[in-house]
């Protein structure tokens, strides 16, 4: 599990520690590659937690969720704390049918219920399919998700004002918390962050 310092946009461990009333960044999200406005993640991308976000995706075991979403509300509680709703990123329903659920809502359904903040997996809709992120540079991975998702009209309003937390399950190169972000940003919310599980060292992790 992440420990210590993070960046405050993506979460990934900062190897020196600096004053509490500094912001700190990464050098990626210096470069302004990450849209939203605060991120944070349990853990890295490899040894343990990678074979477990890969077996709950890709093996059919929901009910991980519970242990996987304990350590992200955990990771995640000083942005959680602001959060006036918990959004899950959004699978097609090409890719739920052949998955039978959605990764990223069942993590976000935990950190809702832990932290008591609104659980809103209607907020986002995926009107595309996209193809998966695996081999794709970060520049094929913005641009397969690009204007892939929606805020439906009748719950644009809903988004005024508010402060937003994005669930996923890994961060690589952030083109689908971006896309997801965009999205959002419209309708004019207070704030958008993201929680992930894992976040990847590089954007050729994953």
């Amino acid at each position: 599990m992440i420990d210590g310092v993070v960046c405050d946009i993506c979460g990934c461990p900062i190897p020196v520690a600096l004053a509490d009333h500094l912001t700190i960044h990464c050098e990626e999200c210096r470069s302004g590659a990450m849209q939203w406005d605060k991120g944070r993640a349990a853990a890295l991308y490899a040894g343990s937690a990678r074979r477990m976000i890969l077996s709950f995706k890709h093996g059919d075991k929901p009910d991980m969720a519970q242990a996987l979403g304990h350590w992200m509300h955990r990771a995640a509680g000083d942005i959680i704390a602001r959060a006036d709703m918990i959004v899950p990123v959004p699978l097609h329903r090409r890719r739920f049918l052949m998955r039978r659920y959605n990764q990223s809502a069942e993590l976000s359904r935990v950190i809702a219920r832990l932290s008591g903040k609104a659980h809103r997996p209607d907020i986002l809709r995926r009107v595309r399919p996209t193809e998966m992120q695996r081999a794709r540079n970060a520049r094929q991975r913005m641009q397969n998700v690009s204007g892939a998702f929606i805020v439906p009209a009748r719950l644009q309003g809903i988004v005024r004002d508010r402060h937003i937390l994005l669930v996923d399950d890994v961060l690589t190169t952030g083109a689908t918390l971006n896309a997801a972000t965009a999205a959002l940003r419209p309708y004019r919310p207070e704030s958008v962050s993201v929680a992930v599980f894992a976040r990847a060292a590089s954007s050729t992790d994953f």
